[in-house]
């Protein structure tokens, strides 16, 4: 523990002494990345993790300064191994944050694109059959794949790899039949399969009168960036779930423009650049 309470105070005596543009830059860019963890952790069991280990940390300088021997061997042996701790402890934390790096707009930056005439008949397919479920009154979940793969899903259900239309998605859902109970995945133009298992949501936000089916849509859009549509079972309202977030209800014309963008889509900067080179090419040619 001598060895790092050394280092806490050769940190200190540098920020008080040698405070410089860059160590002003280098203060900056870890209390973002500290701001950014304490959000990631925040309405999830993490948060206890984070409190937990500044009272470690706040036990340890204490221990150092009452001459606790004991303790302060015990702490050593964590503290100096605090990067392994931190990543097993803020494993779903840390691999969400990575997974939005990846999704950032900045890398995925590209293009909308136009709806040929296949996607512009699907969007009208799963509106009917999510209008005449809300009107019955019969439970759905269907989760639309992004970037994010859902193969991991997809792989709890049963297989289907079939053609998306209201009659199939229909009679998935209707209720006393064996693929009912569970989400259906859609990867692109296909559903890939039903009665998928989802992650429960952890976050202490979601209203208690909301069921397993809504938990369960908010859990899979917290852990990936797929977009989640809901019918509730009780009431017969739409929902969406996304990035953790619940919206409802849901209207005609927001359902249409949700489902325009899913299938729409963006083509990434990159592709965009090599449709533009083999242009090129061609008119050369």
């Amino acid at each position: 523990m001598g060895s790092f309470m050394t280092t806490v105070r050769n940190m200190g005596w540098n920020l008080t002494h040698r405070l410089g543009i860059v160590d002003i830059i280098d203060i900056l860019i870890v209390a973002i990345i500290l701001y950014e963890l304490l959000l990631l952790t925040r309405h999830t069991r993490g948060s206890a993790l984070l409190k937990g280990l500044f009272l470690l940390f706040v036990i340890a300088i204490l221990s150092n300064l009452l001459g606790l021997v004991s303790v302060n061997w015990l702490l050593t042996a964590i503290l100096k191994n605090g990067a392994i701790v931190l990543v097993i402890l803020f494993q779903p934390e840390l691999r969400k944050a990575l997974e939005r790096m990846g999704r950032s707009k900045v890398i995925n930056k590209g293009k909308k694109r136009s709806l040929d005439d296949e996607e512009e008949i699907i969007i009208a397919e799963i509106i009917q059959t999510i209008n005449d479920l809300s009107r019955r009154r019969v439970g759905a979940l269907i989760v639309f794949e992004q970037k994010t793969g859902l193969q991991d899903i997809i792989e709890t259900g049963t297989r289907l790899d079939a053609d998306i239309s209201a009659p199939l998605l229909e009679n998935i859902f209707e209720p006393n039949t064996p693929l009912h109970d569970g989400a259906v995945v859609i990867r692109d133009n296909q559903i890939m399969a039903a009665a998928c298992i989802l992650p429960l949501a952890e976050a202490s936000g979601v209203s208690r009168e909301l069921g397993t089916r809504h938990r369960a849509g908010v859990g899979i859009s917290e852990n990936t960036d797929a977009i989640v549509l809901i019918v509730s079972e009780e009431t017969g309202i739409v929902s969406m779930a996304k990035d953790g977030q619940l919206t409802r209800p849901l209207t005609n014309d927001m359902l249409t423009d949700i489902l325009n963008d899913i299938f729409a889509g963006e083509t990434p900067w990159f592709s965009s650049l090599l449709q533009g080179m083999r242009k090129g090419e061609t008119s050369h040619e």
